[in-house]
């Protein structure tokens, strides 16, 4: 079974698509929950915590990712209906499946750095807009494969062009916001740990990121 991951793995890093969807979901769960669980365990760091939030963060994780593209898929369906390559719509979906698995390799391939800003002795505010440049670095190496798994889709049909910008567009703003919705992911440790942050659950994520990254720079001084 082990060795049946890494294989499937190795062919979504190589750009292969063969795979079926399932498979694909299957390494976006595994590696998934690998970052995820680096990534909760900056308050178990910080001071002896038990280990909740890495837990949290490991299960968060891949969720985020699944039902980001859950959410996403059935207007992007329709908008690939509408363009008239609904033909195509089999392979589309395991090229968008392909690119969360790829994304969740490379988020696993730069654990051992996330892990390392925390031992560092990071803050909580430092940790989260870490965290945010990883899953930025990693998005830009799905990116990279998903363009190379339509080059054949719009060598088809020029209109696949114009839905991957789409995709690439409603995936992350929905992203975000998911992102927010799921938070904790990494666990303050001057709050109890939860699976879900009940104060202020609903919000704009994008005036909050915002706001970190002013913080951060000195802005709030």
């Amino acid at each position: 079974m082990k060795a049946q991951v890494l294989a499937r793995a190795d062919a979504v890093l190589r750009g292969q698509n063969g795979a079926a969807v399932l498979p694909l979901v299957g390494i976006v769960i595994v590696f998934g929950a690998s970052y995820g669980a680096v990534m909760g365990a900056f308050s178990t760091l910080a001071d002896g915590r038990v280990l909740l939030p890495v837990v949290y963060s490991a299960i968060k994780v891949p969720l985020l990712l699944l039902l980001t593209c859950a959410l996403s898929v059935p207007s992007f369906f329709v908008l690939n209906t509408l363009l008239g390559v609904r033909d195509d719509f089999a392979r589309v979906a395991r090229a968008l499946v392909a690119s969360q698995a790829c994304l969740t390799l490379a988020l696993a391939s730069l654990a051992p750095f996330t892990l390392f800003w925390y031992v560092s002795g990071a803050s909580y505010h430092a940790a989260i807009l870490f965290n945010a440049a990883m899953f930025g670095i990693a998005s830009v190496g799905a990116q990279a494969r998903l363009r190379r798994l339509y080059r054949p889709l719009i060598a088809g049909n020029p209109a696949h062009q114009t839905l991957l910008r789409l995709w690439l567009v409603v995936f992350a703003f929905v992203g975000i916001q998911m992102g927010w919705m799921l938070r904790p992911f990494i666990g303050d440790p001057d709050h109890p740990a939860g699976f879900l942050r009940h104060d202020g659950a609903w919000g704009n994520a994008y005036l909050i990121v915002g706001r970190l990254v002013w913080d951060a720079l000195g802005g709030g001084r």
